[in-house]
């Protein structure tokens, strides 16, 4: 990347990951801040942790689309004073439903897919992939840093100062985008990068791709249930107060980092992907069986908490990547608007049923409801034939030079390692998906109509 590039991204990494930040340093100390409220119940605790998921996913899309007309960085600054002004409402909230109406305006401030779009803008078609890996491991680390030092900061300011924080955060972030964010000519000109309903059924359709979907939002799903009722078992079975409750996750996150990083490099491997995916999987399912059958012991949660976050962080990882290896070239903007609507709903249904789940049949029920999710998303992961996984070139055409469209779309096909070409004429652009072992990019210097390429 060049300095530009490398300027924009770090500054969007920074906005992206402080924004997360403060939503994640909430996670661990909701379920118990709502809980002492007058009038709380394990529904309405859910509601508190999971409604921003609600309104994430309905505003998702929207903004990416307003984003387009009106610009990326007004539309930025817009939902971080939205989310500014839900994390004002939740610090002054006297009841658990103003701290519901406070996480549904935090959530209304979906700018994600606008900073998704903001860096395709700024950053050279053959330096997009790296930039979004960076702004993905931002996201990570925020949510890693964020379950560690939740605890001190409710130590020294509590949870009304948390979420003041989140409010100062966001503002700082304002200052980030105005500052140091440079302002795009004009918008990426890959329109597959854009979130369209052209290709919208086609994506849904997708069996491989829905599957990712369905991933996605049970694992988000079934992380905001478990902590709807984490914090009250190492309470209550561990016997560690409310402002220590570090002493159990710092340990346990670093050992399962430990152990999930020969993994993560293991599913690097193209023909080792969807295995270790599957294992993933089921390493999830696995933490969730052990909460399940010693939840009511100290050796069980911090055992069961551990094996849920290899599969947890491994699976973060390597979903958005099979993502962008699956879905076709032209949609995959559109793929990427459904994946994170499926996410953030995930978060939505989590709150509410992990809360209904405890509500009706404590603790053992919650987890009994994410062992039979992590179950079924096994099992979903096992049916069919293995995705093959490629990755898309993009190809700027001249449809004008000698043969015309027809013949640049027949000369692409017949390129070694080439599996499928689409050529949308309008955009003077073709997406061909490839097999890196076996395809040359130089192939594409002798064919004529080619003007450049880029993945």
């Amino acid at each position: 990347m060049n300095a530009v590039e490398r300027k924009a991204v770090t500054a969007l990494a920074g906005v992206f990951s402080l924004r997360m930040f403060g939503l994640f340093l909430v996670l661990p100390l909701m379920a118990l801040y709502a809980n002492a409220f007058e009038g709380a119940t394990p529904l309405m605790i859910g509601l508190a942790l999971g409604i921003y998921g609600l309104t994430q996913a309905i505003f998702q899309i929207p903004f990416g689309m307003l984003s387009d007309r009106w610009g990326r960085k007004p539309l930025i600054i817009f939902g971080l004073l939205i989310f500014t002004a839900g994390s004002v409402v939740a610090a002054l909230a006297e009841s658990v439903e103003g701290i519901i109406m406070g996480r549904a305006l935090q959530g209304s401030g979906a700018i994600a897919a606008v900073v998704l779009a903001l860096v395709a803008d700024l950053t050279r078609e053959q330096q997009r992939t790296k930039a979004m890996a960076l702004l993905g491991m931002s996201i990570g680390a925020s949510f890693l840093l964020a379950l560690m030092a939740s605890p001190f900061l409710d130590q020294w300011i509590g949870m009304s100062g948390i979420f003041w924080l989140t409010a100062v955060l966001s503002i700082l972030s304002i200052g980030v985008v105005g500052l140091f964010v440079p302002s795009p000519m004009q918008n990426a000109s890959d329109p597959g990068l854009k979130a369209t309903k052209r290709y919208f059924l086609e994506v849904l359709r997708d069996a491989q791709l829905l599957r990712l979907d369905l991933g996605i939002f049970v694992l988000h799903m079934t992380l905001t249930a478990l902590f709807v009722v984490i914090p009250f078992l190492i309470i209550e079975v561990l016997a560690v107060g409310r402002n220590s409750h570090w002493q159990v996750y710092i340990p346990v996150l670093l050992v399962s980092i430990l152990l999930m990083v020969p993994l993560l490099i293991l599913g690097m491997k193209r023909q080792r992907t969807i295995d270790v995916l599957r294992l993933a999987i089921a390493v999830l399912g696995l933490g969730f069986l052990i909460l399940f059958a010693g939840g009511t012991t100290a050796s069980g949660i911090v055992v069961g908490l551990g094996v849920f976050f290899i599969g947890f962080n491994l699976l973060e990882a390597m979903l958005p990547s099979l993502l962008t290896r699956i879905a076709p070239g032209y949609a995959k903007g559109t793929a990427s608007g459904i994946y994170n609507t499926f996410e953030f709903l995930g978060v939505f249904i989590g709150g509410a049923i992990g809360g209904l789940m405890f509500g009706s049949f404590g603790a053992t029920g919650v987890f009994g409801f994410c062992l039979a999710s992590s179950l079924l998303w096994l099992a979903l992961s096992v049916s069919g034939p293995k995705p093959e996984l490629r990755d898309s070139v993009t190809v700027y055409i001249d449809p004008h030079q000698s043969g015309g469209a027809n013949a640049i779309e027949r000369d692409l096909r017949r390129l070694a390692g080439v599996d499928s070409v689409t050529v949308l004429l309008e955009e003077k652009i073709a997406y061909i998906r490839v097999d890196d072992e076996n395809f040359d990019p130089k192939q594409l210097e002798r064919i004529d109509g080619v003007a450049s390429s880029s993945r």
